[in-house]
């Protein structure tokens, strides 16, 4: 994996998000992207029952289809775990000491196109069903160094994105001379944390996504 973004789209006015979807479909495509398949990133959202008198805390489990054997597991102000596919049985053990929140499970469906170097996968993000708003990952393949492409990257998602191109995520920020994390994701999966949690607190009417 290389240097990869991941930001929310604002829905267009008058349309709704499949619709929005749509049109950067078709804008990936007149620029010249390929589909190549589709993509699923999820949360689900588990709770430490803790001792009487502390404040419990957020665990969120990730899958990404990019990485299936994997998952992902974040603790609310850190530290991340990868592990194999079969934590989600553990955390079915675990269910005296972390609770799962119901009705707080977010996923990410949509299509995968691929540009000269660049993955880009545009996604409508859903919980409990309704539309809760769209998601753009870019991924500049040949590079793991965030500082040395993101002039390019912007660039790039300026040509179909417009005027909500994003600035540079805090990931990097908090580490301008890092490398990006290529090969558990850790980077990618904090930046869908971030925007599912931000479209989390949203109020936004619920509609049809199909």
């Amino acid at each position: 994996m290389g240097v990869t973004c991941v930001c929310p789209v604002p829905v267009a006015e008058g349309k709704s998000v499949q619709q929005t979807v749509d049109i950067l479909h078709k804008k990936l495509e007149q620029l010249g992207a390929v589909k190549q398949g589709s993509f699923c990133v999820d949360c689900e959202t588990y709770q430490s029952t803790g001792n009487p008198g502390q404040p419990s805390k957020l665990l969120y489990v990730m899958h990404n289809s990019e990485v299936p054997l994997s998952c992902m597991a974040l603790f609310e102000g850190g530290p991340c775990l990868t592990a194999d596919a079969n934590f989600d049985v553990l955390m079915v053990k675990l269910k005296s000491h972390f609770q799962n929140a119901k009705g707080h499970k977010v996923e990410c469906r949509g299509s995968r196109y691929r540009y000269c170097d660049f993955l880009i996968k545009v996604g409508a993000v859903t919980m409990s069903s309704s539309a809760r708003g769209i998601s753009v990952e870019v991924e500049y393949c040949p590079c793991v160094v965030p500082g040395d492409c993101w002039n390019l990257m912007r660039e790039f998602m300026q040509s179909f994105l417009g005027n909500n191109v994003p600035e540079l995520p805090t990931v990097f920020a908090a580490k301008p001379e890092g490398l990006f994390a290529p090969a558990d994701c850790v980077d990618t999966m904090t930046q869908y944390l971030e925007l599912f949690n931000k479209l989390r607190k949203l109020q936004i009417p619920a509609s049809n996504v199909r």
